[in-house]
């Protein structure tokens, strides 16, 4: 009998087969993976921005809502304590960032973009070279707008084809020309004219607006109108040729008012940040308020001037003749170069009108945490929209200069803490203030503010509304 053994297959065979099948499924897997890396890199490389983006939104959306967030009245409770025990660096209160100011919005003001041109030094840089006072005076808004604009690329652009606005850098307070040192508007219209002229000539944007997307600085007592006297500016009205721009001026009405008949944002007269710092610095740490009403610039005795015109519609006089020589009422006629001290040691710091309803004393006392008290019937305050100029300051009908005292000492006795301790916020003193280069919430950061309301205006927006 025989007896057939059958040999079990050998395991190195098996082996060899199974390696080749597993080398061979590797390599299909291998090139498998490979195909779908590459494809993830072309999708990545394509779409990577949006992927950043998304990535990016959730983020900031969960920090949101999941962040610890102060609330505003315990922010603003330490703001104003730390404001009380930094009396040893009172610049602090200029430059610290505040719990109250809105959101940023400095890189994107809705997206918007300006375009500053770029004109010849005869209507803007020639001015400052001949008179340092070009940059430093009331009116010079001009000269600082420009400048921060010109240091901000979060907002300008360097091609035109991309700007919403278009703005038109011209000096027209720097000719110091006359005898009484005060600046001459005689070539304002003639010298904007020509810098229209020059832009238009050049460029295709002023033609196909009619400049209704460009923007112009009137930093005078009457605005676009260019004169010092209402009757004469009144008479002149505002240019033809600049009634469709948008006029960032210092002066504002609540009314009808010839000289305010075009698009306008109105905006604090200068006062020299440096100036305002030196004052702080140089006065005492825990400096007392000593003036309780204070005033110093033009009072005339007789207000009917050589002109027949009443300055101040006759409030400065009233308020010299009912109050000059009381003892609370610090009251003077005379120039004084330290002035701002005298600011920094009052309570409430008068602000009438004068020829026009603005006076930088307004920006002065309210950056100095004096209570300005404006006596301008009708006025409009700069940036109403966006600062609360009730919680820091008071307004005097014209026909009630004669109850002043009587209003100040009702203040006195009721909410005048209240008012102060606003005024020591920080985003208040900065509002009024133009720094370069810009920061945020400063005036030209609220300027910017005002014309991304503005877009409507824009003829590249408009543009790509109708494709």
């Amino acid at each position: 009998m025989s007896l057939d053994i059958k040999r079990p297959i050998s395991n190195k065979t098996k082996k060899k087969k199974t390696g080749f099948i597993f080398q061979m499924q590797l390599n299909h897997n291998n090139r498998e993976g490979n195909n779908k890396r590459n494809m993830f890199i072309v999708f990545f490389r394509h779409y990577y921005r949006w992927i950043l983006w998304f990535f990016l939104s959730l983020y900031l959306f969960t920090s949101y809502f999941t962040g610890d967030q102060p609330s505003p009245s315990t922010t603003t409770t330490s703001l104003i304590s730390n404001l009380k025990t930094s009396s040893s660096l009172p610049s602090h209160a200029l430059i610290e960032s505040s719990a109250i100011l809105k959101p940023s919005h400095t890189s994107i003001f809705n997206g918007m973009k300006i375009y500053v041109y770029d004109l010849p030094a005869r209507y803007n840089s020639d001015w400052v070279t001949a008179s340092d006072r070009c940059a430093s005076h009331l009116f010079a808004a001009e000269v600082a707008i420009h400048r921060a604009l010109l240091s901000d690329f979060s907002v300008r652009t360097l091609e035109p084809e991309e700007a919403d606005f278009f703005f038109v850098p011209v000096y027209v307070s720097c000719n110091f020309s006359t005898s009484n040192g005060f600046p001459s508007l005689s070539h304002a219209r003639s010298l904007i004219s020509s810098a229209v002229d020059f832009v238009s000539g050049r460029y295709s944007f002023w033609n196909r607006t009619r400049g209704s997307d460009h923007v112009f600085v009137a930093s005078h007592d009457f605005g676009a109108c260019f004169h010092a006297m209402e009757d004469m500016a009144i008479e002149q009205g505002i240019p033809e040729f600049m009634k469709k721009s948008i006029i960032l001026q210092t002066f504002g009405v609540n009314y009808k008012h010839p000289c305010q008949e075009a698009e306008h944002v109105v905006i604090p007269p200068y006062v020299p940040p440096e100036s305002v710092q030196i004052a702080i610095d140089r006065a005492p740490a825990k400096g007392r308020r000593d003036i309780w009403a204070f005033f110093r610039g033009k009072m005339e005795v007789n207000p009917k001037n050589i002109n027949g015109r009443y300055y101040s519609k006759g409030v400065r006089t009233a308020i010299l003749k009912k109050y000059g020589g009381r003892r609370r009422f610090h009251l003077n006629r005379h120039r004084f170069a330290g002035y701002r001290s005298e600011i920094l040691r009052s309570v409430f710091c008068l602000c009438p009108l004068g020829w026009a309803p603005w006076s930088p004393r307004l920006v002065e006392s309210a950056v100095l945490g004096c209570v300005p008290v404006v006596i301008a019937d009708g006025i409009k305050l700069p940036f109403s929209e966006t600062v609360r100029w009730p919680e820091i300051s008071l307004t005097v009908a014209e026909k009630d200069v004669k109850n002043l005292r009587k209003i100040l000492e009702h203040v006195t006795a009721t909410n005048l803490s209240m008012i102060q301790r606003n005024l020591r916020e920080p985003a208040f003193k900065r509002a009024l203030l133009y720094n370069v280069p810009m920061m945020e919430g400063d005036a030209t950061w609220h300027i910017l503010d005002a014309l991304s309301r503005k877009l409507d205006r824009s003829y590249r927006r408009s543009r790509v509304l109708s494709q």
